[in-house]
């Protein structure tokens, strides 16, 4: 009897212990750092706040979001990763490869999670995907496999495509590797590449023009932040050119664009708010895997596709996540 009442009382003592120790730990504070506008990721960060909330973290609670965006203007990133740090956040949430490398840049020892980053790797963010090492990990947003995918896509699309461009902004420093890439999966669909060059929004509409006048069956937007916050224009000046175009996420489908396929960000902020809340209860950066998205996204805009006079094989239809009518 006294045996069983001595065992109740540790294990009594060693709830209250842990209870303290979570009372002790107080509200958690995260910064949220991207490059682009709000609107960019209003519905994917909702859904980071529900994951969490899921999880235990509840804004107003025991969670306090900061929230900073550069809204295109990336020289700005230092500036408000530096800010963050001076509000000694207990974590750094980025979105996209000029933000995250502003965070990386700006603290050493303040955990940071990315998503949006096409090739963390390649962009110096990580030391391995296996082992990220120091203090970033996250959730990558792209790989070759991908390239290939969409250009195969294409392919099935416009069937009679021979001659495809490629639009790519050579500032961004992935775009070296996807071109490589999609140069592979062109060169086994058998169609010629014509890569053309857009490094600011002013520079689009001629990158348009020389598509046309190249006679291009069809374009290949490659992932870069600026192409995003330019989606609309992308997918207009595509229907205006009469260009089918692929993209690498559902929002330009959303305003036009005829066809998708990548990761979708509702669900990859959601898998970054898994590692947050690893990271939050003691895990290490340095030896949480970057993780591949948990499923990728196949979106058309049938509508679009009447517009420019294709037909979508029912098959792909078939197969799409979410079709645009």
């Amino acid at each position: 009897m006294k045996l069983t009442i001595a065992r109740l009382t540790l294990v009594a003592l060693l709830l209250l212990a842990v209870a303290l120790a979570a009372g002790a730990q107080g509200p958690r504070r995260l910064g949220y750092l991207s490059g682009n506008p709000p609107s960019d990721t209003r519905d994917a960060l909702a859904g980071f706040r529900t994951k969490l909330r899921e999880l235990g973290y509840v804004e107003g609670d025991n969670l306090t979001i900061d929230l900073r965006y550069a809204n295109g203007r990336y020289e700005l990133l230092p500036d408000l990763a530096a800010a963050l740090v001076r509000l000694k956040v207990d974590l750094i949430f980025s979105y996209g490869t000029p933000g995250s490398l502003a965070a990386k840049s700006t603290t050493s020892t303040i955990p940071i999670v990315f998503s949006g980053v096409a090739d963390p790797l390649g962009v110096g963010l990580v030391s391995t995907v296996a082992r990220p090492g120091a203090n970033v990990t996250g959730v990558m947003s792209n790989n070759p496999e991908m390239t290939a995918k969409r250009m195969s896509l294409l392919k099935e699309i416009v069937p009679s495509a021979a001659r495809v461009a490629v639009l790519t902004n050579p500032d961004f420093k992935p775009t070296a590797n996807m071109l490589r890439e999609t140069t592979l999966a062109a060169r086994s669909l058998g169609m010629e590449l014509q890569v053309v060059e857009a490094r600011t929004r002013q520079e689009i509409a001629a990158a348009f023009e020389a598509m046309s006048a190249a006679k291009a069956n069809a374009v290949a937007v490659l992932v870069d932040p600026m192409f995003i916050a330019e989606r609309q224009r992308i997918a207009e000046l595509a229907m205006r050119s009469r260009i089918p175009a692929i993209y690498h996420l559902r929002q330009f489908v959303e305003v036009g664009g005829l066809i998708s396929y990548g990761v979708d960000y509702l669900e990859a902020f959601q898998q970054a708010a898994v590692l947050v809340e690893k990271i939050l209860k003691g895990a290490k950066p340095a030896d949480l895997p970057v993780e591949q998205p948990w499923r990728f996204a196949l979106v058309i805009n049938l509508k679009t596709a009447r517009a420019l006079g294709l037909t979508i094989p029912p098959s792909l239809v078939l197969r799409a996540d979410h079709v645009v009518e």
